[in-house]
């Protein structure tokens, strides 16, 4: 009999902590699926990963019910046919579209993403013997680093330049780092459209915070007082504080488990004033805890949602015919920061990464300085012809 699964929200009773399982339509758990993802838990992966990751594992299981496929005893051969399966198979039809629209396929990279998925849920099976080993064991080889990535140190008689690495996988070409011009961020603050929206679009390009800690902010984070002594907080000037919870009434999570405070400009801090004084104009003294609420739909006061931030963005991309998304003004502040001669060091701290291999991307070199050390390379030539 084929079962179909798919990924469920679990709401805890007790204290109304959000989780995901993954179960049938019967609602029956997915007993090894489940112990994956409380595994992802238990190393404080953010409840965002748990929703992606439970979904990709229950398009696996879907997928070997149908074909007839036991997933304990899944063979190289068969995860090659669900790869191609990955990228074959039309996507469900977008319920807004009347007529369905043309047929949709997942991109290279997305179903690798969601293959890399499968072969860690099978591994994390195979470690904790609720598959046999061979079934993961065949999915992997080792290999030889030649190149370390940046950050990475080889180690003691270089036992760290041999890693595991997947057997099946899609060739993925590295996406340009997408990052706007410091000086058009005024353009969408302009854009948006009423107070909330410009402290909102400002505040993420300033700090270059990620969307998910800009809507986890609490009032309590937010020190925009010259001297915060008097709040019991060292730090001076005005600045935020970025702090993980895991109960946000949104879901917004902090990505990074460690706290982080960032320095912001007066400019900032009017805006949240301006913010401030219409969110009490509208509400009262409402004693919601985050920053980021409703004030112009229903239920006013409720904490901003990942979906009404992402409408907005695009409301915003659509004034000045552009596509925007939170992370571009990510990238921007660290792009800025870095060609302004800010160390390394410091732009790793104000993103909160905790590797400095991350800030690779963030390294790309300027059109423009290119072209001028080609120029300035070139110089014996001037005056040849």
């Amino acid at each position: 009999m084929t079962v179909s699964y798919r990924a469920w929200r679990a709401v805890s009773p007790s204290d109304g902590a959000v989780s995901w399982v993954v179960a049938d339509s019967d609602l029956d758990l997915h007993v090894e699926g489940c112990a994956f993802l409380a595994g992802l838990r238990g190393r404080d992966r953010s409840v965002n990963t748990e929703r992606v990751y439970a979904g990709r594992v229950a398009l696996l299981l879907s997928w070997c019910s149908r074909e007839g496929i036991c997933w304990k005893e899944i063979r190289l051969d068969q995860m090659a046919r669900f790869k191609r399966w990955l990228v074959t198979e039309p996507l469900p039809v977008r319920r807004r579209t009347p007529d369905g629209g043309p047929a949709r396929f997942r991109s290279a990279a997305t179903a690798d993403a969601v293959l890399g998925t499968a072969c860690e849920f099978l591994r994390f099976c195979a470690l904790h013997d609720l598959v046999d080993p061979a079934v993961a064991a065949r999915l992997y080889e080792s290999r030889y680093l030649r190149f370390l990535p940046p950050g990475l140190e080889a180690g003691e008689d270089g036992r760290r330049r041999t890693v595991r690495s997947r057997l099946l996988k899609f060739q993925v070409p590295e996406a340009p780092f997408e990052f706007i011009e410091a000086d058009r961020v005024k353009d969408l603050v302009a854009a948006a459209g009423n107070t909330r929206d410009r402290f909102l679009v400002a505040l993420v390009a300033m700090t270059g915070m990620r969307i998910g800690e800009t809507l986890g902010l609490a009032r309590q984070d937010m020190h925009l007082l010259a001297d915060s002594r008097s709040l019991g907080c060292p730090i001076a000037g005005p600045h935020v504080h970025v702090r993980r919870r895991a109960d946000n009434a949104n879901g917004a999570l902090a990505k990074s488990r460690f706290p982080r405070s960032i320095p912001v400009p007066d400019a900032a801090v009017t805006l949240y004033a301006d913010y401030a004084h219409e969110r009490h104009r509208r509400l009262g003294d409402d004693d919601g805890p985050l920053v980021f609420v409703n004030l112009y739909r229903p239920p006013l006061g409720a904490p901003l949602g990942y979906q009404a931030t992402k409408d907005m963005f695009d409301r915003i991309g659509r004034a000045i015919g552009m596509a925007v998304r939170p992370h571009l003004l990510r990238h921007t502040a660290a792009t800025t920061w870095l060609a302004q001669g800010t160390a390394r060091d410091t732009v790793q701290h104000l993103l909160g990464h905790v590797s400095p291999s991350s800030m690779q991307p963030y390294l790309h070199p300027d059109e423009a300085d290119k072209r001028a050390a080609v120029e300035r390379g070139a110089a014996w030539a001037k005056g040849r012809q």
